[in-house]
């Protein structure tokens, strides 16, 4: 597209920073619009897949964040009573020697938002927007009644609880998933796999996980996201029984983790994260689009909600140079994410009623199922697709070639 664009992004988290980025380099003028008085991270850690970290490289940021983050190059659970390896997925297990990232979602929002500084982004904070009035042009509507615009594209990168996306109508809220977690961010501790994401399991109830996170920001100490799966529903009665029995109940099923759980003086360092799953059947409308989990959410169990988010903002730049106008551009960044959203949403669906639920079949299934599928070929090489993000190819259709292994780090 030849004309230059004035943009609106609501949402200054990883996928509004990524996109800003991307439209003010291609000369589009951006203003990004956030609801908290002071852009800021929300969450403890994340691993950044291979498909993120091409976006990352794309960005000319992958440098700043490698600097940050902990390599991570497998994921491995163990059954917390016999002690089994039930899980081990290798990043290795496919050509190219590609590894995960885990970072801070402070060190991931360090590393945009200073970009975006740098590249002199207008970002107007305390602005809670509601909708959108949209013709030749799109004006958004907020919270108090104040109108902004008119704008030529919004982009709405306002995570799962957008308001902004009901404006296309026939948009369901996202469906409430029976397990969230407490988790927190933690002083790394030695003992502990430093290139590894690693979980213990009691059936599918009960879930520990320790993944080492790098550095929120240079020059801090390193780091570990620590979380416990339970209901959120469960939450009081949990913080009811005391902080002493919530600990003995962890350490019950990992001592090694009193390394962590001694650094723990009260629930009020710990997070409760709710997990809900929608996945938008058109992300787009007149002069709208919808990226990152405004667009699609869902539980954790596969680590791609930021990469998702990267690769959503990468898809929209590319749509834009390619087509002769807004409305077209909108259109094929939403057939270009179609089929990879779609799959990876429905794979994370599937997969998490065998790690946070109430069955006693599923864990059964799994703790066979998944071990064997480590070992045999090609199961190792489909899992590390799995976690990577490429079991269908995301780059082709949004002009990326994946980046080129390996990355010292």
């Amino acid at each position: 597209m030849d004309k230059n664009l004035d943009i609106a992004i609501a949402g200054a988290g990883p996928a509004g920073l990524a996109t800003a980025l991307y439209l003010k380099r291609a000369g589009h003028k951006v203003t990004v619009f956030e609801r908290f008085d002071a852009p800021k991270p929300v969450g403890s850690g994340l691993i950044l897949q291979p498909a993120g970290l091409t976006v990352l490289a794309d960005l000319g940021l992958l440098d700043d964040i490698l600097a940050l983050g902990s390599r991570i190059e497998r994921l491995h659970g163990t059954d917390a009573k016999s002690g089994r390896t039930v899980l081990e997925v290798r990043y290795d297990a496919r050509r190219g020697r590609r590894f995960g990232l885990a970072v801070h979602r402070a060190a991931l929002f360090g590393v945009l938002h200073r970009a975006a500084a740098r590249e002199a982004i207008a970002v107007e904070t305390n602005v809670e927007i509601e909708t959108l009035e949209a013709g030749e042009r799109a004006t958004l509507i907020c919270g108090n009644g104040k109108r902004l615009g008119p704008f030529d594209l919004v982009v709405d990168a306002s995570g799962a609880r957008s308001k902004l996306r009901r404006y296309l109508g026939n948009c369901a809220k996202p469906r409430p998933l029976a397990y969230g977690a407490f988790w927190t961010s933690l002083g790394w501790r030695d003992g502990f796999d430093e290139r590894a994401l690693l979980q213990r399991y009691d059936k599918a109830s009960i879930m520990v996980g320790v993944l080492p996170i790098g550095r929120p920001e240079p020059g801090a100490a390193d780091m570990a996201a620590f979380f416990w799966s339970l209901k959120p529903a469960d939450a009081e009665k949990v913080r009811a029984e005391g902080l002493d029995a919530w600990k003995a109940s962890v350490v019950s099923v990992w001592p090694a983790c009193e390394a962590f759980t001694g650094q723990i003086d009260s629930f009020d360092q710990l997070s409760l994260a709710r997990y809900g799953h929608h996945t938008m059947a058109l992300p787009a409308g007149r002069r709208l689009a919808v990226i990152g989990d405004a667009a699609h959410s869902t539980s954790p169990q596969l680590g791609q909600g930021a990469n998702m988010a990267l690769l959503d903002a990468a898809a929209l730049s590319h749509a834009l140079a390619q087509a002769n106008n807004v409305d077209d551009a909108i259109g094929i960044y939403a057939s270009a994410r179609r089929w990879h959203v779609r799959v990876f949403q429905a794979l994370s669906l599937s997969l998490t009623p065998f790690y946070q639920s109430d069955s006693t079949s599923l864990p059964f299934v799994r703790d066979r199922m998944v071990a064997a599928l480590a070992r045999i070929p090609p199961g190792p090489q489909f899992l590390a697709a799995m976690v990577a993000g490429t079991v269908i190819d995301p780059f082709r259709r949004i002009g990326l070639a994946e980046l080129q292994w390996p990355v010292a780090g």
